[in-house]
C-alpha cells in the first residue's frame, strides 16, 4: 500500500523568525545611568494598580545581564530579535537634553547582539513615555507631545541608523490611548469621554509618522520602517462568503481609529459615522504625516472575536460563553484562526502587502516540577495552532514575512506584575536565572527546520 502523502508544513524560504521583549518589562535599571522616571514607574508607585504592588526598578536586569541573555538566545538559534529602547533612558526629560549613558547603553548591548550574530528589529516606543511630558503637557493628550517624539525619533536613529535597519516606530496604541485614558486601567490612568481616546489615537498616528520620517531622513540605505498594531480581529463564525464580508467591515469597524486613518491617509465615512460628534479636528498637514509610506505592517495577534452576518449584512458579533478556553491571563481567549484572519484582514480591507507578526504567545501561572523542567504544554498547544493558521494564510496569498514569538523570557506583565508568564525562558527572579521551557526547545527546532515540526 502507497504511503500518504503528508501535506508540507515548510515556510517559505526567507521567511523570518525571532523573539520579542520590551524595555520596561525586562531592563530594570530604573533609575540607573541617568534614566528619566516613566509613566510606567510612575504608575506602578500607587498602591494597588499593579498585582502585588510590583514594580519595574528590577525586572529580569536585563540592563546588566544582556550578554548572557543573547548567548541564551543564541544557544536556541535565535537570528532576530524585536526589542525597544526606553525613551525616558534617551531623553530623561522627554524633550530635553540628550542622556550619553543612555546613548551609550544601548551601542553595547547592540554590540553584545552583533556578537552573538542577532539582528535587531527596534520598536521606538513601547508604552514607557517619560512622566516628565505627561506631568507637564499632559502626554498623549498634548501635541507637545509629539513634537518630542519627533526629536526623540531622530536621536535615536541618527545615534543607531548605520546598524539597526528594521525599525517599528510604536507598539499597541490602543494600550496607551484608550485603555490609558478610556478605561483608565492603564497609565496616566484617566476616564475620558470619546474625544479625549480619539484625540491621543490622533497624536499617536502623528508619531508614528514623524518615525517614519525619521528613518527616511536618517536611517541610511536599506532601512526600513512600520508600525506594529494590535488589530482587533474579527473571525468568521463560518468561512463562506457572507460571513467573510461581514468579517470584513467588522474589520474596519473595529479598527476605525488606527489602521483607517493610517492607511486611507484621512477620516474616511467609517471613521465619521462612528466617532460622530467626538472626531478629531485634524490640523493642515497633518494627515501628510500619518500616511507617510511605510515598509511593513506589524500585527501583535492573541486573540479574536467571533462574527456572524446579521441583518442586511451588517456584522453581528458573538460574546463568548463563560466556559470558552483562555490562558490564565484571563483577557487570552485562545481563537487560533485569528492568526489567519488578522493577515487576511489586513490584506484584502487594506492592502497591506508585507505583513510580519510582531508577537503572539500565551501567558500562563508556569511552575518548574520537580525536575526543574517548565513543561508548558498548553502554550506549546497554542503557538502551534496560530502558527497552522499562519502557514494555512500563507498558503492562500497572503504576504506574511516573519514572526516574532512573545516573549523570549517571563518579565514584568503590566497590570499582571510578575504573576503571569509569557517567555519561552523561565525567569526565577528570585536569582535571575533563565530556564528554557519546553516551548523554548520546540520553537527552536520551528526556527531551524523553517516548518511546523
Amino acid at each position: 500500500m502507497k504511503a500518504p502523502t503528508i501535506p508540507s508544513c515548510s515556510f517559505p524560504r526567507g521567511f523570518k523568525w525571532g523573539v520579542a521583549a520590551a524595555a520596561p518589562q525586562i531592563e530594570g535599571a530604573a533609575r540607573k545611568d541617568g534614566k528619566g522616571e516613566s509613566v510606567w514607574d510612575h504608575f506602578a508607585r500607587q498602591p494597588g494598580r499593579i498585582t502585588g504592588n510590583a514594580n519595574l526598578d528590577v525586572a529580569c536586569d536585563h540592563y546588566h545581564r544582556f550578554a548572557s541573555d543573547f548567548a541564551l538566545m543564541r544557544d536556541l538559534g535565535v537570528r532576530r530579535y524585536r526589542l525597544s529602547l526606553a525613551w525616558p533612558r534617551i531623553l530623561p526629560n522627554g524633550d530635553g537634553a540628550v542622556n550619553q549613558a543612555g546613548i551609550d547603553f544601548y551601542h553595547r548591548l547592540l554590540d553584545a547582539m552583533e556578537a552573538a550574530e542577532i539582528e535587531p528589529w527596534i520598536t521606538m516606543f513601547h508604552w514607557d513615555l517619560p512622566q516628565a511630558l505627561e506631568s507637564r503637557y499632559g502626554g498623549w493628550r498634548s501635541r507637545r507631545t509629539v513634537d518630542a517624539f519627533a526629536r526623540y525619533a531622530d536621536v535615536i536613529v541618527q545615534a543607531y541608523g548605520r546598524r539597526v535597519k528594521h525599525w517599528i516606530t510604536l507598539n499597541e496604541m490602543s494600550s496607551f490611548t484608550v485603555l490609558a485614558h478610556g478605561v483608565g486601567e492603564r497609565p496616566p490612568g484617566i476616564k475620558s469621554g470619546e474625544e479625549v481616546v480619539n484625540l491621543t489615537y490622533h497624536h499617536a498616528l502623528m508619531a508614528h509618522g514623524h518615525g517614519v520620517r525619521a528613518v527616511r531622513e536618517y536611517g541610511g540605505r536599506g532601512a526600513r520602517v512600520g508600525l506594529t498594531d494590535d488589530a482587533a480581529i474579527p473571525v468568521p463564525i463560518m468561512e463562506s462568503p457572507p460571513h467573510i464580508a461581514a468579517a470584513q467591515k467588522a474589520f474596519r469597524e473595529l479598527n476605525y481609529r488606527s489602521l483607517d486613518p493610517l492607511f486611507h491617509g484621512r477620516f474616511t465615512s467609517v471613521y465619521r459615522r462612528l466617532a460622530g460628534p467626538n472626531a478629531v479636528r485634524a490640523q493642515r498637514g497633518d494627515f501628510n504625516l500619518i500616511s507617510m509610506p511605510t515598509d511593513f505592517l506589524g500585527l501583535n495577534v492573541y486573540t479574536g472575536v467571533y462574527v456572524r452576518a446579521g441583518r442586511g449584512g451588517r456584522p453581528e458579533y458573538l460574546d463568548f460563553p463563560a466556559s470558552f478556553p483562555t490562558a490564565d491571563a484571563s483577557w487570552l481567549r485562545l481563537v487560533p484562526q485569528a492568526m489567519y484572519w488578522g493577515p487576511r484582514l489586513a490584506q484584502s480591507v487594506y492592502g497591506a502587502d508585507e505583513i510580519y507578526i510582531t508577537e503572539n504567545g500565551a501567558g500562563y501561572d508556569d511552575v518548574p516540577n520537580a525536575d526543574g523542567e517548565i513543561v508548558d504544554l498548553h502554550r506549546r498547544q497554542y503557538i502551534r495552532q496560530c502558527l497552522g493558521e499562519l502557514h494555512r494564510c500563507i498558503q492562500h496569498g497572503v504576504p506574511v514575512k516573519g514572526y516574532f514569538c512573545w516573549s523570549f523570557m517571563d518579565n514584568f506583565e503590566w497590570l499582571d506584575g510578575y504573576t503571569k508568564r509569557f517567555g519561552l525562558c523561565y525567569t526565577d527572579y528570585a536569582t535571575q536565572r533563565r530556564i528554557p521551557k519546553l516551548s523554548a526547545n520546540w520553537y527552536a527546532e520551528i526556527m531551524r527546520t523553517n516548518s511546523l515540526v
